[in-house]
């Protein structure tokens, strides 16, 4: 009776449990709460990089657009910095990309070197591009805003396929669709973006054990 009860408790150990974990798994994917893709392959950053080293592609960005006035507009780039690169900058395939106008090589420099005294910058990319390229780039993000003097407050969320990612059911906008998200507001940041950020990171993680579930399998 014990040897029957051990070879049991065996057989669940091999073959059951893992199957009970894996349906968990599945489930727990599948009914995962994903955050929308608002706008679909937006232009890729290495269609503008004159140095060919950076791309959307297989990670997890977030876009922000420096602008020909970058000091004035300053504390919202600080604010990014803290509230959404911090907290995040550890994950492998997490990057920020500023973006800003070949003219204005000196001032991001002082901008890079501003954040960089009380950051470490490796995964900061600022990336120089002609005033066109810029504006392509952002209207490939097919959003209800524009730019102004190649600015504007928005950070966007782009995941590893090139999607712009963001919400379609948010209560502050006038049609509920959310393209990117305030610089300029601590609270924005802090209640909407950063969960997003979470949300999409969450969604990687989850499918990469489900991956790793069915190999074992």
């Amino acid at each position: 009776m014990r040897f029957t009860s051990k070879k049991f408790l065996v057989l669940f150990a091999l073959f059951i449990l893992p199957l009970i974990f894996y349906l968990f798994l599945s489930s727990g994917i599948n009914n995962f709460a994903k955050l929308p893709v608002v706008t679909k392959s937006v232009g890729d950053i290495s269609l503008i990089d004159s140095t060919n080293t950076h791309t959307f592609k297989s990670k997890i960005s977030v876009v922000c657009f420096l602008g020909n006035d970058m000091q004035s507009v300053k504390g919202g780039f600080f604010n990014l910095n803290q509230k959404i690169y911090k907290p995040f900058y550890g994950f492998k395939d997490f990057q920020l990309i500023a973006i800003y106008p070949k003219s204005k090589h000196a001032e991001a420099a002082i901008i890079e070197k501003e954040i960089g005294a009380f950051t470490d910058m490796a995964k900061w990319k600022f990336v120089s591009a002609s005033d066109e390229e810029i504006k392509i780039i952002f209207d490939s993000f097919k959003t209800n805003g524009s730019l102004a003097n190649l600015y504007t407050n928005k950070a966007f969320l782009i995941d590893k396929e090139g999607n712009l990612r963001g919400r379609n059911d948010d209560k502050d906008t006038v049609n509920g669709t959310l393209f990117g998200y305030n610089m300029q507001s601590v609270a924005e940041l802090n209640k909407k973006m950063k969960d997003d950020v979470k949300v999409v990171l969450a969604e990687y993680r989850l499918a990469l054990k489900k991956n790793n579930a069915d190999r074992e399998i």
